[in-house]
């Protein structure tokens, strides 16, 4: 569902200046190769700057800088977040209405806040706890003692397993695992005798999981992860990792057992952190990487075992050309073998 907005009102929401006619309409946004009348769209990448003037879009979101007699623009410091604030002025979410489905099934015991929406197919356990105006879809299973606070959004399939808790507006998206038992075995290899895992799954205010992301319980004490963290679909996040406020984890990130992320550190895609190491506040870690031992705040890294990013840079450069390379070497060998033989005779 969309809906129509002026220039000048979306400007105002963004924060931004208009350039142009103010009154035009726009009640879609897309991108800048498909844009047409009513559309808006955004230049956040320079590359994209020689476009400005192809585009149909009615309305383009801007850097300062950028001028163009021909179209209407929204000019502000920080196009690409513009246009995120934008699709919530214009997509606005389809009202939930709140009610209890007869077709869930709530243990007697259970507490459940007011304005709740919780859909068929839904069970709530014993002692669980669900807070005010939370939203809880078909197929949701919140365990024994579990706790889901104020706002949050659990979409269909979600399992929280039992004593774990979810904080205030969080969402945790189709297929997410929270609280199953963590991967610990004692004599691994041999009689593989299953360690209990007694902890819990902590997760903060305004955390947002992606479908099918699996965050297990603690072994002892908790897994943690704090305020504000952002993570994609298919991770995998192992007992007792803690992630610190901020940071973002994209797909397929498997992170073992007992690490721990500082503030805002940023892992691309397919990481693979080992155990018990620490990962300190801002550090950005590149795709594919893997991390086998503490790094420091600040840095950027990349590769497999982990370097900084720009050697790394260096060394892929350096591969298409080992052939060559070895050839040259080889073709060196022989020389010095030839030399060697006239100076002895």
């Amino acid at each position: 569902m969309t809906v129509k907005k002026q220039l000048k009102e979306i400007a105002e929401h963004v924060g931004g200046t208009v350039v142009g006619d103010a009154d035009v309409v726009v009640c879609n946004v897309q991108g800048i190769d498909e844009a047409g009348e009513g559309d808006l769209t955004f230049i956040s990448n320079p590359k994209y700057r020689d476009r400005l003037e192809e585009t149909r879009a009615s309305a383009i979101l801007v850097s300062p800088g950028i001028t163009s007699p021909s179209k209407n623009l929204i000019v502000t410091e920080d196009p690409y977040t513009a246009m995120a604030m934008a699709l919530t002025l214009l997509y606005p979410d389809e009202p939930v209405t709140a009610g209890i489905s007869g077709d869930a099934f709530i243990e007697t015991d259970a507490e459940v806040g007011e304005d709740v929406a919780i859909y068929p197919g839904v069970y709530i356990g014993k002692r669980a706890r669900i807070g005010r105006g939370a939203v809880l879809y078909p197929g949701v299973f919140v365990g024994n003692d579990a706790i889901v606070e104020e706002d949050s959004i659990l979409y269909p399939n979600v399992v929280v397993y039992k004593k774990c808790r979810i904080g205030k507006r969080v969402t945790l998206h189709a297929g997410v695992i929270v609280g199953a038992d963590g991967f610990g075995f004692a004599n691994p290899g041999a009689d593989n005798r299953k360690v209990l895992q007694v902890g819990i799954v902590q997760i903060d205010d305004d955390v947002e999981v992606g479908a099918n992301t699996t965050i297990d319980r603690g072994t002892l004490g908790e897994t943690w992860i704090k305020r504000g963290v952002k993570i994609d679909n298919l991770v995998q996040i192992a007992h007792n990792v803690v992630i610190g406020e901020n940071s973002i984890i994209v797909a397929q990130v498997g992170i073992s057992g007992s690490t721990k992320l500082g503030e805002s550190v940023i892992l691309g895609g397919q990481v693979g952190l080992v155990g018990h190491i620490t990962i300190g506040d801002n550090v950005m870690i590149g795709a594919q990487s893997g991390v086998h031992e503490d790094i420091p705040p600040d840095q950027i890294m990349s590769g497999t075992p982990h370097m900084p990013h720009r050697s790394w840079l260096r060394t892929q450069a350096c591969l298409p050309k080992l052939p060559e390379m070895r050839r040259t070497i080889n073709s060196l060998l022989k020389r010095i073998e030839e030399l060697e033989e006239k100076a002895e005779k």
